[in-house]
């Protein structure tokens, strides 16, 4: 059975293009995000390990879910979800040989950073008439401002 174009969930979308750019822009920042966590997560040492050890598990646990949401958001929207490696590397990788305090202020960085993309995004998608894809980068956006205030509460 296939659908037309008027059944689809996407038939009342504006401009469906706009919305997965950003939406793919968003899965490649949070997966980016993910890793530096994690690699944070594996080499912090001194006085802050374990606060910071146990905070960015929590973190890149859930954005690591979350990218699963975001991709398949932008399958649901008929597109391919993808992610160019380039885009996550940025060419760079995390500096793990920084302090805890410096690894906190470089993720506090990346999450308001990823807040500010998500605030953007429920524009995009609030201007395409998709309240979906807004409520889900709402979700986000929240999610990345309590990490930073997590962050900026244990660096102190």
């Amino acid at each position: 059975m296939s659908l037309s174009k008027s059944e689809t969930s996407t038939a009342n979308i504006s401009n469906v293009a706009s919305v997965v750019d950003a939406l793919s822009d968003a899965l490649s920042a949070t997966y980016r995000l993910v890793i530096k966590s994690h690699m944070y997560h594996w080499n912090v040492t001194g006085p802050h390990f374990l606060a910071v050890h146990e905070l960015t598990e929590t973190q890149y646990t859930d954005m690591f879910a979350a990218a699963d949401v975001i991709a398949e958001r932008i399958r649901a929207l008929g597109k391919p979800a993808v992610i160019d490696p380039s885009e996550v590397s940025e060419g760079r990788a995390a500096d793990v040989a920084q302090s805890a305090e410096e690894m906190l202020r470089d993720l506090l960085s990346d999450h308001e950073r990823l807040a500010s993309q998500m605030r953007a995004l429920v524009g995009t998608a609030e201007a395409a008439e998709d309240p979906v894809t807004a409520d889900l980068a709402t979700t986000r956006a929240d999610f990345h401002e309590k990490a930073a205030w997590m962050l900026r509460a244990t660096a102190g």
